[in-house]
């Protein structure tokens, strides 16, 4: 069974910064890609960023560019995702998803497990 835990969220200061991390167990990690999606209420699930399962690529929403980065450490069996210079508009449910290949996706419906997520507050 695949699990996923995520962790590090809370609220923070407008110019802030939080690590999020995601602990994976149920599959071997090392072999497939990762993502961060972000939710507010009455709105859709939005891609954040993506990492293969080797770790060499990675890929952000465009507006997200130079604030966040996303890396994993496959010996931990985890994935993390820095956020820096956190903007009040950065508030939401942020959820770490595994998807059944080794290449990144951008699209959630790529993803075939998610974590119960974690809240992201961003006080300006």
């Amino acid at each position: 069974q695949v699990q996923l835990i995520e962790s590090g969220g809370g609220l923070v200061q407008a110019g802030g910064s939080l690590r999020l991390s995601c602990a994976a167990s149920g599959r071997t990690f090392s072999s497939y890609a990762m993502g961060w999606f972000r939710q507010t209420p009455g709105k859709e699930r939005e891609f954040v960023a993506a990492i293969s399962a080797g770790g060499s690529r990675t890929y952000y929403a465009d507006s997200l560019k130079g604030r966040f980065t996303i890396s994993r450490d496959n010996a931990k069996n985890t994935v993390y995702l820095q956020m820096n210079s956190l903007k009040p508009e950065d508030t939401a449910v942020y959820y770490c998803a595994s998807t059944s290949a080794a290449v990144p996706w951008t699209s959630a419906f790529r993803y075939g497990y998610w974590g119960q997520g974690t809240q992201v507050t961003v006080s300006s």
